[in-house]
């Protein structure tokens, strides 16, 4: 969120928005998909619900924000925040929270992140962040980093899920299966209500991917199939390039929240043109970095906001 030090939603990524342009080739096809689940579907659902249950976070509080009645006939001003706009000095060692603003006085909606970085952390001041947007009556929605996971976090989490936990693949994808389902107990216990997870797939300094494309798919498709077994729509935020250094080909055809690095709303705009896709999903927020913040901007056609916010 701070121009001199974070550039991207997830408070940790590098692209400068200005030099970038990655248009697939619409002849090839991509791979949906890294690694085959084995567990049936229903079932699975089930379980992850039950897992929540387990972490008393299988019902959201009472206080519960109504659907969004905002039809937009044109561009919308936002936010995000996360760990970054956290009172100085809270936080894991690596991810110390340094007090930066919060959105403008214009912002119509707030994007707020759950991690303190990577995954299987928290936002340290998650539910802080909530009341905030309560007492400004603010559109919100959530985002989440996914993360390499280390040795220690695939030997605890690899078996459970719904991917077969014997092999490699399937180990990588149990675990960031298990990301996901931490990040909505985490979501939940903070009182945030959002249509959508939004993951944020970009390089994590102090905690990189692997060289292994297929292997950090696994991770990513995992993520995405625990917010969707618990109820969640997904969209995917990151760039063409740092997508493709991380996943290579993977398209999940997820909706897109595209960022541009320090530049100006206009650049933040252009990101929603064709020539930025993704990883094969419709453009709905663009996102650039000015004056210590992070401003998000819905793209050209984004009408329904309900589908992707909710209203405090």
């Amino acid at each position: 969120m701070a121009a001199a030090v974070l550039l991207t939603a997830c408070s940790s990524g590098t692209t400068d928005g200005t030099a970038e342009v990655v248009s697939p080739d619409p002849s090839t096809p991509r791979p949906t998909a890294v690694v085959t689940p084995t567990a049936d579907p229903e079932t699975a659902r089930l379980q992850a619900l039950a897992q929540l249950a387990e972490q008393k976070a299988a019902v959201l509080p009472t206080a519960s924000p109504s659907k969004s009645t905002i039809a937009a006939d044109a561009p919308l001003l936002g936010g995000d925040i996360s760990w970054p706009q956290c009172p100085k000095g809270m936080g894991i060692p690596e991810r110390r929270t340094l007090g930066l603003p919060m959105p403008l006085p214009e912002a119509q909606y707030v994007v707020v992140g759950l991690t303190n970085g990577p995954g299987f952390t928290q936002n340290p001041c998650l539910a802080s962040q909530v009341d905030w947007i309560r007492q400004h009556h603010l559109l919100a929605s959530a985002y989440a980093v996914v993360s390499q996971p280390d040795a220690a976090a695939v030997k605890e989490h690899g078996t459970r899920g719904p991917f077969d936990g014997a092999t490699d693949l399937g180990a990588l994808a149990n675990t960031g299966y298990q990301q996901a389902l931490a990040n909505v107990a985490t979501m939940r216990a903070a009182g945030l209500t959002s249509p959508i997870v939004w993951m944020d797939v970009e390089h994590v300094p102090d905690f990189e991917w692997s060289s292994d494309v297929e292997a950090n798919g696994a991770v990513v498709q995992g993520a995405a199939r625990g917010y969707a077994d618990a109820g969640y729509d997904i969209g995917v935020y990151s760039t063409p390039a740092l997508w493709r250094d991380v996943v290579g080909d993977l398209a999940l055809k997820a909706p897109e929240w595209r960022a541009a690095g320090q530049t100006s709303q206009a650049e933040a705009l252009e990101r929603c043109g064709d020539d930025w896709q993704i990883q094969g999903g419709d453009a709905v927020l663009g996102q650039w970095v000015e004056g210590q913040r992070d401003l998000d901007v819905t793209c050209p056609g984004v009408t329904e906001i309900g589908q992707w916010f909710q209203q405090y």
